[in-house]
């Protein structure tokens, strides 16, 4: 054997031995996370699969009028084109093991459910209406992701056969076989939506064995609910709330928290984005260890070669080469690994949160501070917005807030003229949290480097003072002046502990200022007094749930304990009146009327990121530990 396939053979096997997502830990995570009955396909919602086979049952539906037929096969929530399906999405388990919506279109309007029987699953049915003019659910089979299967039909029943599985699909309804014309290419069955239409595997059930089964299931749920007590309702909904996009990903083979599955369809199959998948992981901790660790390796190993995680990862093979977003990642590993504390976790995601950590000062630095910004980089996909203030506005994850609106971009320095007081707060905390984590696994150099590296911009984070506003401003470094375009980032240096309690006493006045964030409706995006905040549309104005959560560790972090609690209560009040009203879980919402679809907004309907507004509250209750603390305390 050469010298250089030695060499070649070494660097694989230390990139593999490097690899999170080839760990044992990792392996077996996933192996109990793809498991039985789910919506698992991110396509559509009235598809139910089950892991590891990728057997599908689709449900579809064709439309029958005098002149023309429709057909419905795949279902998404929150889709607004002209005659699009409408689903009211209501409870959803982790599991899958109740799941239930609402679907208008068209002549149907139909309640459908699903639940499992051990490891059969069941679905009904029922018609809110009966449908003047004819309509067929039609039930489809298929192999999803090149899964070994054969399928075929018998009778009035479906059987797949697959590798050590063979599982028969029955339904409760009269089989029609009168149209060969159906747009399909896999065994089906057929049946009219002028009853209830109940659906089993494994063996044939009546509509009240399988109602019984899926009312079993419900009263599960509830209980588990009724452990957290007045929070129940927001269990459901934000378990509901990440439930709905969770998906099987078979280009990594991996279960994975998304935010959507709107963008996952427009992104070529999933789309992480920098922070709000940390969030996300964050969330899930409050009901899924497994799932927590599994979405923190799985977002982490999309870091680009540069060192830091993307603006966004798509399932088409394109990455923000250029641009990141901001540092929140460690301070959300921290706290899930608060209430999971398991060394291999940390130990395996370390290195990959301190490439990222070093990252920020080598290419966002402006003068002493950070800068957002979008560098030089390999564009295979031309996406347009490369080296330019728009893109530097996505690294801010805040797109086209007010702040950025008169700042130009640097091409020479490849950032903003803008130092940004919400990125460096949130890199001292980032820095402080790795150095807690470096202290766990005894890497003391790296301790120490951190601490450094924490003080050295916790100091230069007094030029941003302004101590006649009484606030930490940005600061304008093309005409060196402060910047008055305000946001909720003027409260992120209480997480980074900088400046004196004097300070912090002004800061946190803000929040209770009626002209600037204080209301029914809070946190608004941007100041009341400010000329876009009536504009209501994105980052002008609307509210938004990461500045409401970092907004609220904030305040804890600083011991401004009223302040948190109101925020936690009045974000809950916002998600919970929407769910209500709607099944929604809102990207946005409103800070003047509270609602999350309102027409200008611009705010996707079902967003998982939309639970952090109601997480606050489980903190509250002490169902997560507090974030004031370290892990060392």
């Amino acid at each position: 054997m050469s010298i250089r396939i030695v060499l070649l053979f070494l660097f694989s096997a230390f990139l593999f031995s490097n690899n999170p997502r080839t760990s044992r830990e990792y392996k077996k995570i996933q192996n109990q996370l793809q498991k039985g009955w789910n919506t698992w396909n991110t396509r559509s919602v009235t598809q139910y699969v089950l892991l590891p086979q990728g057997f599908s049952i689709n449900i579809a539906f064709k439309q029958h009028y005098f002149l023309e037929e429709k057909y419905l096969r795949e279902t998404l929530i929150g889709r607004r084109a002209e005659n699009a399906e409408y689903i009211r999405p209501g409870p959803h388990t982790l599991d899958g093991s109740f799941t239930n919506l609402n679907l208008k279109w068209e002549e149907v309007d139909a309640k459908i459910s699903s639940a499992h029987i051990n490891d059969d699953l069941v679905v009904l049915i029922s018609p809110n209406t009966i449908p003047k003019n004819r309509v067929k659910v039609i039930l489809e089979t298929g192999m999803l992701w090149n899964r070994k299967g054969t399928l075929h039909r018998d009778k009035n029943s479906l059987i797949a056969r697959t590798p050590g599985k063979l599982i028969k699909v029955y339904t409760t309804s009269s089989i029609i076989d009168d149209d060969p014309y159906l747009d399909i290419n896999t065994p089906y069955l057929s049946v009219w939506l002028n009853s209830e239409v109940g659906i089993s595997t494994g063996s044939p059930r009546s509509i009240e064995e399988i109602k019984n089964a899926i009312n079993i299931q419900k009263k599960a749920l509830d209980k588990q609910a009724d452990k957290y007590g007045t929070l129940a309702d927001a269990f459901i909904a934000i378990q509901t709330g990440i439930a709905w996009n969770l998906i099987y990903e078979p280009k990594h083979d991996r279960v994975v928290s998304t935010v959507g599955r709107l963008w996952n369809e427009e992104y070529g199959g999933y789309c992480l984005f920098g922070w709000d998948n940390f969030f996300l992981s964050y969330v899930t901790s409050l009901f899924n260890k497994e799932l927590a660790y599994s979405n923190i390796i799985d977002h982490l190993h999309g870091k680009t070669e540069s060192g830091f995680i993307p603006n966004d990862n798509r399932g088409n093979g394109s990455k923000s080469f250029d641009r990141s977003q901001p540092p929140v990642g460690s301070i959300m590993v921290k706290e899930i690994y608060k209430k999971y504390p398991s060394s291999w976790f940390l130990e395996l995601v370390f290195d990959d949160l301190l490439e990222w950590n070093r990252w920020w000062p080598k290419y966002r630095n402006n003068e002493r501070l950070l800068s957002y910004g979008s560098s030089p980089a390999k564009n295979p996909f031309h996406e347009p917005v490369f080296m330019t203030k728009t893109a530097a506005g996505y690294e801010s994850g805040m797109d086209d807030s007010p702040m950025y609106e008169e700042v130009p971009y640097n091409k020479k320095k490849n950032t903003l003229e803008l130092q940004d007081v919400g990125l460096n707060s949130l890199y001292i905390a980032d820095c402080k949290a790795l150095a807690e984590m470096a202290e766990i696994l005894g890497r003391f150099k790296e301790k120490n480097e951190l601490l450094e590296r924490s003080r050295e911009y916790s100091s230069n984070m007094d030029m941003l003072w302004n101590d006649e506003n009484g606030i930490y401003l940005n600061y304008r470094t093309d005409i060196d002046t402060h910047s008055m375009r305000l946001s909720p980032t003027i409260f992120y240096p209480l997480l980074a502990e900088v400046g004196t309690k004097q300070k912090t006493i002004r800061i946190v006045d803000y929040f209770y200022d009626n002209d600037k964030f204080y209301g029914k409706w809070m946190l608004p995006s941007t100041s009341r007094d400010d000329p876009s905040f009536h504009r209501q549309r994105y980052w002008k104005g609307a509210i938004w749930p990461p500045l409401n959560f970092l907004t609220y560790l904030s305040l804890r972090k600083g011991k401004y304990y009223g302040a948190s609690t109101e925020l936690s209560e009045k974000s809950l009040n916002l998600f919970l009146e929407e769910w209500f009203r709607k099944g929604f879980v809102s990207e946005n919402y409103s800070s003047i009327s509270g609602t999350g679809d309102a027409s200008n907004l611009s705010s996707d309907r079902f967003h998982s990121w939309g639970t952090l507004f109601g997480i606050m509250s489980f903190i509250e209750k002490g169902y997560l530990p507090r974030t004031e603390t370290s892990l060392i305390e």
